[in-house]
């Protein structure tokens, strides 16, 4: 098999759901190698998911794959709760499941809002990551939420119009507020639709050429409603973090090594961030896939991805 295709799929060995408070409970698993290198899997969204194929991202004979849903996402419980649902809490559910595995340090593999979460886990607990493999950067500024919001009907028009086209012309000047108060609403009559166009209209910004299949998963009932409500959560709250923190803080990463994959056409969570980490960032390698959007499974990415953990496998024998 060559270095960027897929590995193949696999089970996990171990699964369970990991209460962290009175509310909520996360979905994990592990697959792979219980002997070999750990790596974390940070999904995307906030509230998308994971699933099967993210373990395909690693050689399942030399990694420990642990995979897991982030609160208020996929498999854990209760779906869609935004209460006790933070930046702060995320990071230290990931510190609680590290301890729950008896897991040292661990590589981070985060891809979009699994980027942002990537980079603020690792600036909170630097001495735990042995690395990090980021893709689609997404920094969470109010620029790059406004970009989501508005920006991309430059390039996606239509999508843009059906996303809008609930919402009152008055709506339109403030379209998060209008759809947090349709997600946020008890009764899904009103949430779900809310839900099915916010995500629908991610999933088909989301690759450079269209793709029916990532419309349809992201059209899903469970992945839209995680992925609708978390968003419009964490955005009304610029992710619970200070502003422009987790650039401020990258300097604490530099000593890590760390792969950047970004898609030069992506329009969801342009450039631009990529461009600014790496500036900010040096020491990291910086890969451009030059016709590629945002989505994980374009060729180039997923290619660019798989090489990056290949290439670890090599960072981390010299590093030990």
């Amino acid at each position: 098999m060559s270095h960027t295709e897929l590995h193949p799929e696999i089970e996990p060995y171990q699964q369970g759901m990991l209460p962290v408070d009175a509310r909520h409970t996360l979905y994990w698993e592990q697959s792979g190698n219980p002997d070999g290198i750990p790596v974390l899997f940070l999904h995307g969204g906030p509230g998308a998911g994971s699933t099967p194929n993210h373990r395909r991202f690693f050689d399942p004979a030399h990694y420990r794959i642990i995979i897991y849903d982030q609160r208020g996402a996929g498999r854990s419980m209760p779906l869609g709760e935004i209460q006790d649902n933070t930046t702060p809490h995320l990071i230290e559910d990931i510190e609680t499941l590290r301890r729950s595995l008896s897991i040292e340090q661990w590589l981070v593999f985060g891809g979009s809002w699994g980027s942002t979460l990537a980079l603020a886990y690792g600036e909170a607990h630097p001495s735990r990551c042995l690395g990090f493999i980021l893709r689609g950067i997404f920094l969470c500024r109010k620029s790059e939420i406004d970009w989501f919001l508005y920006g991309l009907r430059h390039f996606f028009p239509e999508p843009w119009r059906d996303f809008v086209a609930p919402l009152s012309p008055h709506e339109r000047k403030d379209i998060l507020a209008a759809y947090y108060q349709r997600l946020m609403d008890p009764d899904p009559a009103i949430h779900m639709p809310a839900a099915r166009a916010w995500s629908s209209y991610e999933g088909r910004c989301s690759t450079l050429l269209p793709s029916p299949e990532t419309v349809n998963y992201f059209s899903g009932d469970t992945v839209a409603l995680g992925l609708a409500r978390m968003e419009a959560h964490y955005f009304s709250h610029d992710i619970f973090l200070p502003q422009n923190s987790l650039l401020d803080n990258v300097k604490k990463l530099h000593g890590i090594p760390a792969i950047i994959v970004q898609g030069r056409y992506d329009a969801v969570c342009p450039i631009i961030s990529a461009d600014d980490l790496h500036q900010a960032w040096p020491q990291a390698e910086y890969i451009i896939i030059e016709d590629a959007g945002h989505s994980a499974w374009e060729p180039g990415i997923r290619s660019a991805l798989i090489q990056a953990t290949e290439k670890f496998k090599t960072i981390l024998k010299l590093v030990k």
